[in-house]
């Protein structure tokens, strides 16, 4: 039984016999291993293209801006994960990727589809960016919607890591159309949407790397490899000196039960 219209029977990634493996039309052994770093075999993999020197550069740029960001929730949910299963390591790492949502980590996708959105809505209005993106902007004021891409609880004066990321795409000459679409955002949302909301990391890496010529499919890809990194780092320091009981017994303490009393407590209430 088979769900849906299925009928590619094929795939253009890897093949392998018992003499050799393939992928992407490159021998495993002969023309990547020691040959390539993994940001290039990365690209690859995921184009089906080797990347140019530009593309590469960008995509370690942003590997390496958004691996790691201190104890996010991702992190202790791996953290508290490895803590009650120092064995399993894989459902550790599961646990913390399994939280890189459209709010934490997981937005980069989000901040990409809404910058293309935007920049159809130009070219189906037959205008420009600019007034695409203010009657975006409106919109999503009228309906209290936050702006993908823009805004951060933490580096409310400017992620620095976005602007980095834009600086390294400037001299680069990747910076284009997305590039010019989360900036021209992020001039106007101030006063439309009234108050500050400067791009952050989850706008900048989108911006760049579409522009690089990244596919738009493939956004979330980056954030969650790169941050399988960062989960390494805190899983092996979890191994060593646990911290997961502590961040548990500290959010136990944190919160406070505002539900029904049971009989018992009732009754010692009264006493």
């Amino acid at each position: 039984m088979r769900i849906g219209k299925q009928d590619q029977a094929s795939t253009a990634i890897a093949c392998s016999d018992a003499d050799s493996i393939t992928v992407r039309g490159y021998d495993l052994c002969d023309d990547l291993i020691g040959q390539i770093d993994f940001t290039h075999y990365f690209w690859l993999l995921v184009v089906g293209e080797k990347p140019t020197d530009a593309q590469r550069t960008m995509m370690n740029a942003c590997l390496v801006a958004i691996a790691e960001h201190g104890l996010v929730p991702s992190v202790q949910a791996a953290r508290m994960t490895l803590a009650s299963g120092p064995e399993a390591w894989q459902g550790a790492m599961s646990a913390g990727l399994l939280g890189m949502g459209s709010v934490v980590a997981g937005s980069s996708e989000i901040a990409g589809k809404y910058l293309a959105e935007v920049m159809s809505r130009a070219e189906a209005d037959g205008t420009d960016i600019e007034t695409a993106a203010i009657a975006s902007l409106k919109e999503l004021k009228a309906a209290r919607k936050k702006v993908p891409g823009l805004g951060h609880p933490q580096h409310n004066e400017g992620d620095p890591r976005a602007n980095r990321l834009l600086e390294i795409a400037d001299g680069l000459g990747v910076s284009g159309t997305y590039v010019e679409t989360i900036r021209t955002l992020a001039n106007h949302a101030p006063g439309i949407i009234e108050r500050p909301l400067p791009i952050n990391v989850s706008g900048a890496i989108p911006a760049v790397i579409l522009d690089a010529g990244w596919p738009l499919e493939a956004i979330k890809a980056v954030p969650l490899l790169a941050r399988t990194a960062g989960l390494a780092a805190h899983l092996y320091e979890e191994s060593l000196r646990s911290i997961g009981f502590i961040m548990s017994h500290k959010a136990d303490q944190a919160i406070t039960y505002d539900g029904k009393q049971s009989n018992r407590n009732s009754a010692k209430d009264e006493v």
